[in-house]
């Protein structure tokens, strides 16, 4: 009846907000990280902006929408930006490797979390899609029939050209097409209208378990931040190059250094995830040619030790994926401006 409240819509409905807040969230994280360092990363900059447009737009379309469409292609794309992190942290992408960031656990928790909710909403059948089938089930038994079967049986014949409730058998019992069509379209319906809640529950904690145990492996193996760069070994020198015209300090295989303008004289105060997206430089080193400014180490709150050039703390910046980048240079991030280390000669 119309003012009955067929069973399983609300719980469908749960599941669409709660997927759709999962996309929205990890959305949100993406733009923060865009806003805040990613957007100056050759080709995985723009990649995060689409993540986050796409993120958005199936949250919002799984929030408005019952489309179970809809729900899958959420669900696709919380695996496969999963799938986009992970390879990322273990292999590097573009020239780009990913540090182990508390934002990235996060994100990647979540992703998990909406495929699972997801890939559970759109792999069963929606609340109204069930009612048709029960009344085929009912109507093809051997016992009682539902309510108004009798009408719909007589019209079912009449669309055969039978009389009544007889139905469409020739002479010797043979059944026409006719009469094995409703059986057809009930395989056809048991195809595209989903499985049953149980395998829908053990497919997607599956995948979810394999994604989570992949996750764990790729974040244990990942470098973290808070401590010293292992980019330049205790003993290394350091070196110039030419970048953009202006002859700056490098560290022994090339990367581009910075200087953060919040630290003061001996003392760093880029630490935690600042520090995951700029490794400091560990020390002590020694000054190649053309180095001529003075060279010290200071000890990080974490206890490791740092280099310093005329009393500035040392970093690199992953965004840099090699010798000759400076893509760092002049950002706004992480409480600071981060500058290139002119060299004078």
């Amino acid at each position: 009846m119309s003012g009955e409240r067929r069973p399983g819509v609300g719980l469908r409905l749960l599941l669409r907000v709660i997927g759709a807040g999962l996309l929205i969230a990890i959305a949100a994280i993406h733009l923060d990280l865009y806003l805040t360092g990613y957007n100056t990363i050759p080709t995985i900059g723009p990649l995060f902006l689409f993540q986050v447009v796409v993120a958005f737009a199936l949250g919002g379309l799984t929030l408005v929408t019952r489309s179970r469409l809809v729900a899958a292609a959420g669900a696709l794309f919380a695996l496969s930006t999963l799938g986009g992190y992970l390879l990322t942290v273990q292999f590097g992408l573009f020239g780009f490797r990913e540090v182990r960031t508390t934002a990235g656990i996060v994100a990647g928790i979540l992703e998990v979390l909406a495929f699972a909710v997801l890939g559970y909403y759109a792999a069963t059948p929606d609340a109204g899609a069930l009612a048709p089938a029960s009344a085929r089930n009912g109507a093809a038994g051997s016992g009682s029939r539902p309510v108004g079967s009798a009408q719909a049986a007589a019209a079912a014949a009449a669309r055969r050209g039978g009389v009544g409730g007889t139905s469409d058998v020739l002479p010797g019992g043979v059944h026409t097409a006719a009469d094995r069509a409703p059986r057809n379209l009930h395989g056809l319906d048991s195809l595209t209208g989903g499985v049953s809640p149980l395998l829908a529950v053990l497919g997607a904690a599956a995948v979810s378990v394999v994604a989570l145990g992949l996750l764990a492996g790729a974040l244990a193996a990942a470098p973290g931040g808070g401590g010293a760069s292992s980019s330049a070994s205790s003993g290394t020198q350091l070196k110039t190059a030419a970048i953009g015209g202006t002859t700056i300090l490098v560290n022994a295989s090339g990367r581009t250094l910075y200087w953060f303008a919040p630290d003061s004289s001996g003392k760093s105060v880029c630490n935690g995830s600042c520090a995951s997206y700029w490794p400091p430089v560990s020390g002590p080193l020694k000054a190649g040619a053309g180095v001529t400014g003075s060279l010290a180490t200071i000890t990080r709150a974490d206890g490791s030790i740092q280099e310093t050039y005329n009393g500035h703390p040392l970093y690199t910046y992953v965004g840099d994926s090699g010798s000759g980048q400076e893509n760092g240079n002049n950002l706004n991030l992480n409480g600071g401006l981060w500058h290139v280390v002119p060299v004078h000669g």
